[in-house]
């Protein structure tokens, strides 16, 4: 019997660039045959169920287990019928994310994307799937950067794990940024304190690909651009908590948190103590 899946967390809201997620649950049944333009990486967050798949008009039968991953090819068709209540966790990534980062990994030639069906057992997907559900739900609307750091990573992993290339070239994208590129890009993140940003967004201040920016930002300054960005946020916070005459509420919108709360989470990870505290010390 063909059901609608209960959908329980959609990132469609967020608008990210490269990535998306849903987490479904329901109860045993199929679905009808559907065409995919995204790879998706599906994630068992339920019990162990029996999949049926028919991906462009082959069966195959898998045993998809707790914490197991499927990896789908963008592009194709298919349907699915399973035995019991299932519970999933699907990332979408757009093929032209994985041209790109396999091109700058890899160079053009000879690059041949083919992905593995079988489900398998890898944490760090799992992780990184939760972590972004988690971003998500937490703080939907400055969760773009994040979002595009995770999916850089993603792409990554599974290009260097699960995709075949036919030459491997040695990576050209070595060393640091440039002193000047440093400052220019570290500079436009702390006039940019109110409000979210991107990793397209600042790769084009120093016009790098987002991939090549992320790995050289992080050569540079031993953290990513996300991480980077939050703790200027929270060095900001704490020039306004000095004055004493600002809310606490409103220091966390002037510095681009969509509340009080997920303000006060990342100034006590990152301080050892809560904005109040902070206040009266």
């Amino acid at each position: 019997m063909s059901i609608s899946p209960d959908l329980i967390v959609s990132s469609d809201a967020a608008a990210w660039d490269n990535i998306s997620l849903s987490h479904y649950r329901m109860a045993a049944g199929s679905l009808p045959e559907h065409y995919s333009l995204n790879y998706e990486i599906c994630i068992n967050l339920g019990k162990p169920v029996v999949l049926e798949q028919i991906i462009n008009g082959s069966s195959i039968i898998v045993n998809s287990l707790p914490n197991q991953v499927g990896v789908y090819p963008a592009n194709t068709s298919k349907s699915f019928v399973w035995n019991s209540e299932a519970e999933f966790l699907i990332l979408y990534l757009k093929p032209s994310l994985l041209k790109q980062l396999s091109e700058e990994a890899w160079g053009k030639e000879n690059i041949e994307l083919i992905p593995q069906l079988n489900e398998f057992f890898d944490p760090l997907i799992v992780n990184m799937g939760l972590a972004l559900r988690n971003a998500f739900e937490s703080d939907a609307l400055s969760s773009r950067l994040y979002a595009d750091s995770m999916a850089n990573a993603l792409g990554i992993h599974l290009l260097s794990r699960y995709f075949i290339r036919r030459e491997s070239t040695v990576n050209k994208y070595e060393g640091r940024l440039s002193k000047q590129q440093l400052k220019q890009v570290l500079d436009y993140m702390n006039e940019h304190l109110d409000r979210k940003l991107t990793l397209t967004e600042l790769a084009m201040v120093v016009r790098l690909s987002s991939y090549h920016f992320a790995h050289l930002f992080k050569q540079s300054m031993g953290i990513s651009p996300h991480q980077y960005h939050i703790q200027c946020r929270i060095e900001r916070a704490k020039e306004l908590l000095r004055r004493e005459d600002i809310r606490i509420k409103d220091i966390a919108q002037i510095v681009g948190f969509s509340s009080q709360g997920h303000f006060t989470y990342h100034f006590k990870r990152l301080t050892g103590i809560t904005p109040k505290l902070f206040l009266h010390q």
